[in-house]
């Protein structure tokens, strides 16, 4: 199949795509939302119309309360993200919000986070993490474990462990391409990575890992047929599971994109980055279950063979 003829092509796009990411997020960082870092979410409600951004923008600079993140919600409402407030302030930010009129919006909710609170977020995302990875390599080590016997003469079988790393090199790919997107979004647009951010980065660890699952086991299924394996090279068979599994993971990931990108354009605006951090996700998954995985592992095939 063409895809394992030209496998450095696919590594190299691959590499030049997590290298470019990794580059946008030193340059640029994560805007950390107040999640993570601390600080004030107050939503209010317009009674009539509400005031532009520009409008309210200008009025909330003269409080010097440091930056200030407006996002639209709703028809008339807004969320407004600022560091942590006293009372006293939070009682001029909604008199500013209303433009000094008693009767012009009504607060539906006000959220104080300390720093200690973010703190502990972010610990409890990083090893929530890092337990999802291991889980992952874990449960392919084992599913695959069969596949480190070899009964033919001559041919070294990729161990099962070997899998499971390379799921995970594929999931890191997966993860740091969304990301960077996230970063250039958080620069640009101000985009703020929250509680939603993590749960789209341990959803996508979840969804992208089941097409390379799938892949992987059309390949253990081909080898299995021990007869036909001995007559075949490695990377030819993993090029025929490529061919027979690549039509279902294209319509999957696609079904599920397209749901995606319908929560993107026309569900709320507080879901919106969450659902563009998907969608990214099961695209870069999509690809690297088939363009990334499997030339990945004849690599690895080849080399061991060589040693």
């Amino acid at each position: 199949m063409f895809i394992i003829k030209y496998k450095k092509i696919f590594i190299g796009i691959s590499a030049t795509l997590v290298v470019l990411s990794l580059l946008s997020l030193f340059i640029f960082g994560l805007n950390v939302g107040i999640d993570f870092k601390g600080g004030a979410l107050t939503e209010v409600v317009y009674n009539e119309e509400r005031p532009t951004q520009d409008a309210l923008n200008e009025s909330l600079k003269i409080l010097n309360f440091g930056s200030i993140l407006l996002q639209p919600t709703g028809d008339l409402g807004y969320i407004v993200k600022t560091r942590d407030l006293n009372d006293s302030e939070h009682t001029l930010l909604l008199k500013t919000l209303s433009q000094n009129k008693s009767d012009a919006l009504a607060e539906t909710s006000f959220n104080s986070i300390g720093p200690s609170v973010g703190r502990e977020l972010t610990r409890k995302a990083i090893i929530a993490v890092v337990l999802v990875s291991l889980a992952i390599i874990c449960f392919i080590a084992f599913a695959f474990r069969k596949v480190s016997i070899s009964h033919i003469p001559g041919r070294k079988s990729v161990p099962s462990w070997k899998y499971g790393i390379i799921a995970i090199v594929t999931l890191l790919h997966d993860v740091i391409l969304p990301v960077g997107l996230f970063v250039v979004l958080s620069h640009f647009y101000g985009a703020e990575m929250d509680t939603l951010f993590v749960v789209a980065i341990l959803t996508i660890l979840g969804l992208s890992v089941s097409d390379t699952i799938v892949i992987f086991d059309r390949i253990r299924e081909n080898l299995k047929n021990e007869e036909k394996a001995a007559r075949t090279s490695f990377s030819e068979i993993v090029g025929k599971s490529l061919e027979q599994s690549y039509v279902r993971s294209l319509c999957t990931s696609l079904t599920l994109i397209l749901v995606l990108l319908s929560l993107f354009f026309f569900g709320p605006v507080t879901t919106r980055y969450f659902a563009l951090m998907l969608t990214a996700g099961m695209f870069f998954g999509t690809y690297s279950s088939i363009f990334l995985a499997s030339p990945l592992l004849v690599l690895v095939e080849e080399w061991q063979r060589k040693k």
